[in-house]
């Protein structure tokens, strides 16, 4: 290991052999082999490494090896000197772009977790840029683990905090999620990457940026083929999943261009899941074997999402359906509510007198997600009820937390306990003490024993697969 002598010695001959530096490659592997000795040698190392790196690319895979060592140090002030260098962000997302595999994973992954943690005088407004300007580079051709890892980079910086900060991160994910392109719901690949790309820019929309490209092209792309969509991810409702992204982004879309046409498409889908009354028998029972299905799940997640897109097209129902589709869907709407109000009191009567540790149970955690979700439904349908129908009531989906509601806030009511259609509920909040637990998101069926939730997929497998569409010529595998 040299010592600090010698560091500053192999240091001034290449700093005096000026054009002529790339010939002293000895020089310069005793200044890489410096990130070996104690912290002094350390601290010289990581500045003079990044100085003198882009003379000698033969030695480029050791001094990024070197760098990270530096930034992996637990000496703080050694990885902050390092830093103070834009050539050794240069040199990091050199090597992610051309390096080996396993020099490229270990520079993103210590990217993603180190920025965070620089103070403002070392990731000044410029290094941000740089950050920026090198992750669309690399964006270019990445596998689905890399790509999340660099919108956490992204989404952490501070130059991308503003609305039009967000913005851009957003049109960055468009890009990725080839929103450009028809969608092909037999293709997984194509399936998943429009999913991990909608779940990174989920948590970027607001009132301020918008997320209509994505509804829109949820509607016009996805909804019409959501009974064929392929999933290489075991044990995932993938269904279900393209629903709940739909109704989380449907609260931020903005103006829209084909707004009816898409709000049918929509309102197509839902009656896919609202089922007509079955036919009754001469004796009043019914002529069938089986009462309808109703999947409630499935149902919260469209009618909420048709009662955002419908505030903006708020005559719909009644100017832009024939009077036969409008009484169809108010039949269908009013055996929804009767069976849905058959649930809510079961699930109240077995969670009736439960608190605390019990409902913290298996069980009761789905009972009370299932609460939540007929609750849900049940608000909602008693605004489509209305004359004309409202969209004034706010719901939180089932598996998003609850927002604290300020007082004098006028709070949407809960839910009714009769069988029949919903009716204009007084002004004013109504107590509901269960709203106890926040639990993951649910599926509900007619069983309320076979009632499960499940958490979002994640990624799977290895790199060397198919590539995002493939991307570029490094054809990284997507990881799900």
């Amino acid at each position: 290991m040299p010592s600090v002598e010698e560091l500053y010695r192999n240091y001034g001959i290449l700093a005096d052999a000026t054009e002529q530096v790339g010939q002293h490659k000895d020089a310069y592997q005793v200044i890489l082999d410096g990130v070996k000795g104690g912290t002094k040698e350390k601290r010289l190392a990581a500045q003079f490494i990044p100085k003198f790196f882009k003379h000698f690319p033969e030695l480029a895979d050791s001094a990024i090896n070197a760098q990270l060592d530096l930034c992996e140090d637990e000496d703080v002030s050694v990885s902050l000197q390092l830093f103070r260098f834009a050539g050794t962000l240069g040199g990091l997302f050199s090597q992610i772009l051309q390096g080996e595999d396993i020099v490229r994973e270990r520079a993103i992954k210590f990217l993603s977790t180190k920025l965070k943690t620089l103070p403002d005088e070392v990731l000044t407004k410029e290094v941000e840029e740089l950050i920026l300007t090198e992750s669309k580079k690399v964006l270019e051709d990445v596998t689905g683990e890399e790509f999340v890892l660099f919108m956490k980079i992204l989404s952490g910086l501070k130059s991308l905090q503003t609305v039009s900060g967000r913005q851009q991160l957003v049109e960055l994910v468009a890009e990725q999620a080839d929103l450009e392109q028809t969608f092909n719901p037999s293709d997984p690949d194509c399936v998943d990457r429009l999913l991990q790309c909608t779940r990174q820019a989920v948590p970027l929309f607001s009132k301020n940026v918008h997320s209509t490209r994505f509804v829109t092209y949820f509607c016009e792309q996805v909804l019409p083929n959501l009974g064929t969509l392929t999933t290489p991810v075991e044990g995932l409702d993938i269904q279900l999943e393209v629903l709940k992204l739909l109704a989380e982004m449907s609260s931020f879309c903005g103006d829209m261009e084909k707004l009816e046409s898409n709000l049918r498409k929509l309102f197509d889908k839902l009656l896919e899941y609202m089922p007509l009354p079955p036919e009754e028998a001469e004796n009043g029972e019914n002529a069938g074997n089986e009462e309808p299905k109703l999947q409630f799940s499935y149902v919260e997640c469209l009618l909420y999402s048709f009662h955002q897109l419908g505030r903006k097209l708020p005559d719909f129902l009644t100017a832009k359906l024939n009077a036969e589709k409008l009484k169809d869907f108010k039949i269908r709407l009013q055996y929804f509510a009767r069976g849905l109000q058959v649930y809510i009191r079961q699930l109240r009567l077995a969670l009736q007198g439960k608190t605390g540790e019990a409902l913290k149970t298996e069980e009761n955690k789905i009972k009370v997600v299932a609460l939540k979700i007929t609750n849900n439904i049940n608000v909602l349908i008693k605004d489509l009820f209305h004359i004309p129908p409202s969209y004034k009531s706010t719901v939180t989906l089932s598996w998003k937390p609850v927002q604290k509601v300020e007082m004098g806030q006028k709070r949407a009511t809960e839910d009714t306990t009769s069988g029949s259609p919903p009716k204009k509920s007084p002004a004013g909040p109504k107590r509901d003490a269960r709203q106890i637990y926040n639990p993951p998101s649910g599926k509900y069926s007619s069983n309320l024993s076979n009632f499960n939730y499940e958490q979002r997929g994640a990624f799977r497998g290895s790199r060397g697969g198919r590539g995002w569409g493939a991307r570029g010529n490094r054809s990284r595998g997507r990881l799900y």
